[in-house]
């Protein structure tokens, strides 16, 4: 009987370790469970970014175009008499210079010659019979004033005053059939108009021509010319038109091999490309045959001019533009932000732009090379420096 009322007791007190062990197991886990959760503190993250420090300075402003050389004078050399060519020059091949006033082509004369003194006799046969009119008028008028009368003659023919008219009439008539006729001789020797470069020639020794047959294709050597169009930005970047002198600095570079030639301004055009919706300055380059090297027409040409001082300009490599035509820069809370603008000039690899004016006396530094992903207000870390 008492080792069974022992066993009871162990049972109980079995019970109640158990309940004491899941009571104080959920005690703990309810003081766990209503435990605050700690706060995460969350880290901004600051990407590096290559920036460069620009100020407001003073710079010269540059401005570049392009087009292509072409001769200062461009002619098709056509006859101006009819014949068949007897001689043509050794120098009348394509690829030669030519001076002005050289013999090119020669026709045969002796129609014109013909022409001529037939030309010659007509003339000698007006003087005659002007001289004999005016003898006859002077007579006339000796009669007039031997017969007593009064006034003067009913008619002009009296005194032959008319016949005088007439026959000064055909003489100036047969001068200028003489004039012509000279002139005939002179063109069956077709010659340079100018200094030119022969491009094309369209005639052979034996072959007969009509007046107004092309004979050959000149370029003048004198000068090349290169038509420049500018912008409205370009143009407000040069000087007054009446303040560019010749000696404003002119660069011409051949874009296929940077071959390098001094140009000078000639000219401005006074009227808007209705292609280009663009005005173009006009550049000359001086006996370009003797240019080391030489310059020929046709060769695309960049053009480079000088332009006038601009105050308050940002110099910026070009990689700090980003695609959407915006300078990003950092701000005082090392924060992003941008502005759109459109560069003033470029040259050497840089481009230059107006500073806007609130930011004008201060140093800002500038991103060089911006990204799509960049947003405003994004935090950075700026590491000075190009690249």
């Amino acid at each position: 009987m008492i080792k069974r009322l022992s066993q009871w007791w162990l049972a109980l007190a079995a019970i109640a370790l158990l309940l004491a062990i899941f009571f104080i197991s959920r005690a703990a886990v309810d003081e766990q469970s209503n435990r605050p959760m700690p706060e995460r503190k969350e880290v901004i993250q600051r990407p590096n970014v290559s920036v460069i420090n620009v100020t407001g300075q003073s710079y010269a402003a540059q401005v570049s175009g392009y087009g292509e050389l072409a001769p200062h004078f461009s002619l098709n050399l056509t006859a101006q008499v009819n014949g068949q060519i007897i001689a043509i020059s050794d120098q009348f091949e394509t690829g030669n210079t030519i001076k002005k006033g050289q013999w090119l082509v020669k026709l045969e004369p002796s129609d014109y010659r013909a022409a001529l003194k037939e030309a010659e006799n007509t003339v000698a046969e007006a003087k005659l019979a002007l001289l004999e009119e005016q003898r006859q008028g002077i007579q006339a008028k000796i009669e007039w004033q031997a017969s007593s009368l009064q006034g003067q003659p009913d008619s002009e023919l009296v005194l032959r005053a008319p016949q005088l008219a007439v026959a000064n009439a055909k003489l100036d008539f047969a001068k200028s059939t003489l004039a012509r006729a000279k002139k005939d001789i002179r063109q069956t020797v077709i010659t340079a108009p100018f200094d030119a470069l022969v491009t094309e020639r369209t005639v052979s020794a034996g072959s007969y021509i009509q007046t107004g047959s092309d004979v050959a294709s000149l370029y003048s050597t004198d000068r090349l010319e290169v038509a420049v169009p500018l912008s409205n930005q370009d143009w407000a970047n040069l000087p007054a038109l009446k303040d560019i002198s010749q000696s404003t600095s002119v660069i011409i570079k051949n874009v296929e091999n940077n071959q390098l030639w001094q140009g000078h301004i000639l000219r401005a055009e006074q009227h808007v490309n209705t292609d280009t919706r663009q005005r173009a300055l006009i550049i000359g380059l001086d006996k370009p045959l003797e240019q080391t090297p030489a310059a020929f027409s046709g060769t695309f040409v960049q053009v480079t001019l000088q332009g006038r001082q601009v105050d308050n300009i940002w110099k910026l490599p070009s990689s700090a533009l980003s695609p959407r035509g915006e300078i990003w820069y950092v701000t005082a809370d090392s924060t992003l932000d941008k502005i759109a603008i459109n560069p003033l000039f470029s040259r050497d690899g840089a481009i230059f732009i107006s500073a806007p004016e609130a930011m004008i006396s201060a140093s800002f530094s500038v991103l060089t090379h911006p990204l799509n992903s960049y947003i405003k207000g994004m935090h950075v870390n700026p590491i000075e420096g190009e690249d």
